[in-house]
């Protein structure tokens, strides 16, 4: 609709509906720039089109002290119009719920793996991952022909597979994955928040804030701690 206001009242000489012609043409400029972006967004996916089922990987939740390690596999569909795609870690809580839910729409299908932190201190984070993201293509219901993965090639996958460095910012599919993976940790930690408040996981997210730390010091490991994360601290 903002072309057809424009163009109704381009001439009028109002001094409010030349501020609104205005603001409507930046709207304009500034959705075609991020249409733009998008598009740049799909190179790799345009690169290996021949493939039916392009799934992007990536993963949330290696670093923190607490909590899962979760992976996200993402099949987007080939005229994939969700706009605003990018790495989870540069988007707001807000806009990550909003593209979680968009994403969960219009995706061919998603899948989801979460390992927790008992299998973490067993196996390590690297091969917990690993597992996770094995996870998360199961789960998808759907046979990916190619997989394009944030940095990593995980062992044990049959499918075709391209490690792309910092692949949540270069590709549509890993950016979708990043946000599934993201958005799905997040909301779990909410949740351990509400059984264990003291340890501030609605905030912290299970990451190493002052706060956690000092929170690991006074009450202790929770169930849901990595005890080779925390050895220093208790």
């Amino acid at each position: 609709m903002l072309p057809v206001f424009i163009e109704n009242y381009k001439e009028d000489t109002r001094n409010g509906v030349q501020a609104a012609v205005a603001q409507a043409k930046k709207r304009i400029e500034k959705l075609e720039a991020e249409r733009a972006r998008i598009e740049v967004l799909k190179k790799y996916e345009y690169e290996y089109a021949e493939y039916t089922y392009i799934c992007g990987i990536d993963e949330a939740g290696r670093g923190p002290l607490a909590g899962p390690v979760a992976a996200g596999a993402v099949i987007l569909p080939k005229d994939c119009d969700i706009l605003y795609i990018n790495d989870s870690k540069k988007l707001s809580a807000a806009k990550r719920e909003a593209l979680y839910d968009e994403i969960m729409e219009k995706a061919v299908a998603v899948g989801v793996g979460l390992v927790g932190p008992q299998r973490i201190d067993e196996i390590n984070i690297l091969q917990a991952t690993y597992e996770a993201m094995r996870e998360a293509i199961r789960n998808l219901g759907v046979v990916p022909d190619i997989l394009l993965n944030d940095a990593v090639t995980i062992p044990e996958v049959s499918i075709p597979q391209v490690p792309i460095i910092k692949g949540d910012a270069k590709s549509i599919s890993i950016g979708a994955a990043s946000i599934i993976a993201k958005v799905t940790r997040d909301r779990l930690m909410a949740e351990y928040d509400e059984l264990m408040p003291e340890y501030g996981f609605a905030s912290n997210k299970g990451y190493g804030s002052a706060e956690h730390i000092a929170a690991i010091k006074k009450y202790g490991a929770s169930p849901i701690h990595r005890m080779t994360f925390i050895k220093n601290f208790i």
